[in-house]
């Protein structure tokens, strides 16, 4: 990717370590964000965000969320995503990064405000290319 304005702040939230290695090793090889935050589930991801919601230099730009994860998997994490101040929605954009191809499910979480996009797993340099061509 050689676009150089490249996203701040990107999080991983998935339960699958080999996964997020992957995710990560692709988002620093590609210069898609200048730092990655990994939280290995829904419940580390929402106490992150809890913990930094007021400053917009720790907020996250993208969340790559896991749909199905133990306790707190995707559609409790968006839940209580949606209980956050405006500020950090409007900064934090949602993307689906799943192995799912449960139509229910896919059809669900799309429908969900804050969810702008789908990806099925593994994240690839070519879909980051659309998030940045997308403006995102």
């Amino acid at each position: 990717m050689t676009d150089s304005k490249a996203i701040n702040l990107v999080m991983l939230v998935d339960d699958n370590d080999t996964d997020n290695f992957i995710s990560k090793r692709i988002i620093e090889i590609t210069k898609f964000a200048n730092e990655v935050e990994v939280k290995n589930s829904g419940k580390k991801a929402l106490d992150y965000l809890r913990e930094n919601e007021n400053d917009v230099n720790k907020v996250p730009n993208l969340i790559f969320l896991d749909i199905n994860m133990p306790i707190v998997d995707g559609f409790v994490f968006l839940y209580e995503f949606e209980k956050f101040n405006d500020n950090l929605k409007d900064k934090c954009k949602v993307i689906i990064l799943s192995s799912s191809d449960n139509k229910r499910d896919i059809d669900k979480i799309v429908n969900n405000n804050y969810v702008i996009k789908f990806i099925t797993k593994p994240l690839t340099e070519h879909a980051l290319s659309e998030i940045k061509l997308a403006s995102i």
